[in-house]
């Protein structure tokens, strides 16, 4: 490709339309390559070009859960069940003739005002968020330890039946509710959340998934969800809980995974690892300090709820699963161990991955048939998880209470280890001490110390392939759902099974296999090391168990990375967002910048016609144009630099218009609007073209651009290599990258890159005959 040797030819853009049934997002960007001028060009030529509003031109990028019909150039994604265009972040500071007056005339005492304003924002964050996931766990404790209790004292009177329909009516109806919430109100809440969150950070903005609906949703969706006895975990929609907080709020951290983990450090090595794309140090210091906020919202709530007055609430303080009186002491036999747990976590965690991409595609036909089919798939999964959980048990011979017991044996009450389900008195069912459980309450079973004989072989295996399927088709309806507690559950099942048949040659307690073995799954699904490890040993507060855990999170992460990626980064693929990698692809090597920009080019002179930018701005949904001053304001065709089109909308809107095509000072601009003026609006409160009109006088008019003109935008030359311009969009966080040629006496700008003309499926469509597993497989062996 480079030196000189041929490259594939270009195959032509596909134009299309979408369809949505939801309001679409504005545009992100004007095109690349030949310079056109909007006064000069035509409608007809404007209508080829535009891409429905999605913004980002270029290739099809279509969501994989499904194939579709559908030709379009625009970008879209799954949002809920509909597939609807996106648009990108921009997270660029625009310095223009009004930005640097702002900066200029800034105070001392405005700029204390903003930190103050700042470090607030950040402390209400950690409060708020503190408070609902008290509120999650207290509701969910209350909801499915009453449930849990009046099933529990029908069947000591040996009314099963009646037992059953109780358990599963509650079920039934809690996830009838949830899933009815969910699909009628905010289809975006479904879900764990995590993949939305992580692909907002990278700079994806879809429709709806930080909306107060979604927040609403996702409350109170993971309350009944959870509640409802599914294989699933309150932990992911904690994360994107905390992220719509923070979205409504203003600017802050990270702190779902502390409210949700109770795991403070844990939660930022999370936002750190898993979800930021950039990261700096001012952004440590203030996630840090609210996932503390949150932290200690929780601690003093808990202690609140110590002495009873919070109903069936837990016992649990910040230290969920405490296994700090285990003597950890290993040897060589354990190690091997480890190793082996480590070896099966990336098989299973590789396997749950590939089957939850199958699932997934199905489920996605199935939820785009309406609301009446999401709820419909979500009461099947309700009565066969039900079936499960209480059926199981009844596969499970009665154990007898051991004579050493420290609890209560049998448990009548909610949770407990020594379940007496349908056994007589002084027996406990071991099956039905994991089953018909709380989630939380089974992973304490499991972690438990000193119960190397609790829980027979059988009860385990029973278990362990009940949780990894119902894990599997759990996740995907609609439903608020996380996948960390049923990956933690599988996990420590069989650790606890290889714990018990490596017995003989290891000295380590079976609850801290069953730690070794949740971490082992969570690396093996998720891919996370240092933000898994940290977390497990705030739960456990087990720090003598660190080095295996580092060890077992390694081994299991490199198995599995052999068979495909982790599962958030599966999703994000899956629907369709377009997500920039930390590394640049190998074959971009061999391409540059200006092979990838297309055109026609819509630009702006510095002082133009009002109609024509109310032209192009109502045929088409790009967001930057390129500003260029030409004769007779300059000698030469010279960039100015980039506007925006919600710069514009404003703009347009003062109706501070000039009859003459002549270049002002701006001062108008200056004294008519402030920086605020023109700061990103709300969530769908900030103009549109279509709310403008403008008489015939008035389209014929002139408006200077220069005073809103970003005079800095980042730009590359047309000779710099794809992967490198990759590499560089993504380390700023840009929206828009400008190329430029290398050659004079030609027109002062080549085209735009976003984000979409980075994708795979973009370059693909622009060189057909380019094989990108080529140059990965020569990288990978070289």
């Amino acid at each position: 490709m480079d030196g000189g040797s041929p490259r594939p030819p270009r195959r032509p853009e596909r134009e299309g339309s979408y369809n949505c049934d939801i309001e679409s997002m504005d545009g992100s960007v004007a095109g690349g390559g030949p310079p056109w001028r909007s006064q000069n060009g035509s409608a007809e030529a404007l209508l080829r070009y535009d891409d429905g509003g999605a913004g980002d031109r270029g290739s099809t990028r279509e969501p994989l859960l499904r194939k579709r019909t559908m030709n379009t150039t625009s970008q879209i994604a799954i949002v809920g069940a509909n597939v609807c265009p996106i648009e990108s972040l921009d997270y660029e500071v625009v310095e223009n003739d009004l930005f640097k007056q702002d900066w200029r005339s800034r105070k001392k005492k405005q700029i204390f005002q903003y930190i103050v304003l700042k470090w607030s924002l950040v402390l209400l964050i950690g409060l708020l968020t503190g408070l609902v996931g008290f509120f999650n766990n207290l509701a969910v404790e209350n909801i499915a330890g009453l449930k849990l209790l009046h099933t529990s004292r029908l069947m000591l009177k040996e009314r099963y039946f009646k037992a059953f329909f109780v358990y599963g009516g509650c079920n039934l109806v809690l996830a009838a509710s949830a899933a009815a919430i969910c699909a009628y109100v905010a289809p975006a809440a479904a879900g764990s959340g995590i993949p939305e969150v992580k692909a907002y950070l990278n700079g994806v903005d879809a429709y709806s998934i930080l909306a107060p609906s979604t927040l609403f949703v996702k409350i109170f969706g993971s309350i009944l969800g959870v509640s409802a006895g599914f294989v699933l975990g309150k932990e992911g929609p904690m994360v994107h809980t905390g992220a719509c907080i923070a979205n409504l709020l203003g600017q802050g951290g990270s702190p779902g995974v502390a409210a949700a983990f109770r795991a403070p450090v844990g939660g930022v090595l999370f936002a750190l690892e898993e979800a930021a794309s950039w990261w700096r140090s001012a952004l440590l210091w203030r996630t840090f300090f609210t996932t503390a906020v949150v932290a200690v919202v929780l601690r003093g709530l808990i202690e609140f709820c110590r002495s009873g007055k919070c109903g069936l609430f837990g016992q649990g303080g910040l230290i969920m699963f405490d296994l700090s009186s285990t003597i950890a002491t290993y040897s060589t036999p354990d190690l091997i161990a480890i190793i082996v747990l480590g070896i099966i976590g990336g098989i299973f965690g590789g396997l749950f991955n590939f089957l939850l991409d199958k699932i997934l595609r199905v489920y996605s036909i199935i939820n785009e048939r309406g609301a009446p089919f999401k709820i419909l798939l979500t009461i099947t999964i309700s009565i066969v998880t039900s079936m499960c959980s209480y059926g199981l048990p009844w596969l499970a011979a009665c154990t007898p209470c051991p004579a050493d017991a420290v609890e209560q044996c049998p448990t009548i009450s909610r949770s407990g280890n020594y379940k007496n389900f349908q056994c007589p008195q002084g027996y406990y069912n071991d099956l039905a001490s994991l089953f018909f459980n709380t989630n939380d309450d089974a992973i304490r079973n499991l972690f438990s110390n000193g119960t190397a004989n609790e829980f027979r072989m059988s009860s385990l295996f029973i278990f362990f392939t009940a949780i990894y399927c119902l894990g599997l088709v759990t996740y995907g309806v609609a439903v608020p759902s996380g996948l960390f507690i049923p990956v933690i559950l599988a996990g420590a099942t069989y650790g606890r099974i290889v714990g018990t048949l490596l017995g003989s040659i290891s000295d380590l307690d079976p609850g801290l296999f069953a730690l070794l073995g949740a971490a082992s799954f969570l690396g093996g699904t998720m891919r996370m090391t240092v933000s898994v490890c940290v977390i497990l040993l705030e739960l456990t507060n087990d720090l003598p168990m660190l080095p295996l855990v580092m060890l077992v999170l390694l081994i299991s992460k490199t198995i599995a990375d052999n068979f495909n990626k982790g599962v958030y980064d599966q999703i994000v693929v899956m629907k369709g967002f377009p997500y920039m990698e930390a590394h640049a692809e190998p074959y971009m090597r061999h391409l540059v910048a200006g092979d990838v920009v297309s055109g026609p080019l819509i630009t702006f002179s510095g002082v133009e016609k009002v109609g024509n930018i109310v032209h192009a701005l109502r045929i088409t949904g790009h967001n930057g144009f390129p500003v260029v001053d030409e004769p007779p304001i300059t000698e030469t065709p010279e960039l100015v630099g980039l506007v925006t089109r919600s710069h514009l909308l404003v703009l347009l809107n003062s109706k501070n218009f000039m009859k003459g095509q002549v270049k002002t000072s701006g001062s108008f601009v200056l004294r008519r609007f402030g920086a605020f003026d023109f700061a990103k609006p709300g969530s769908g409160k900030g103009l549109k073209i279509e709310d403008l009109d403008f008489t015939d006088e008035e389209m014929d008019m002139y408006v200077d651009l220069h005073p809103i003109t970003n005079t800095s935008p980042y730009t590359v030359v047309e000779t710099m290599s794809l992967a490198k311009a990759a590499i560089l969009f993504r380390e700023l966080g840009l929206r828009h990258l400008l190329v430029v040629p290398k050659t004079p006496d030609r027109p002062p700008i080549v085209g735009i890159l976003t984000r979409h003309d980075f994708m795979p499926e973009h370059i693909h469509s622009l060189f057909p005959n380019l094989n990108p597993h080529k140059y990965h497989s020569a990288s990978m062996a070289g």
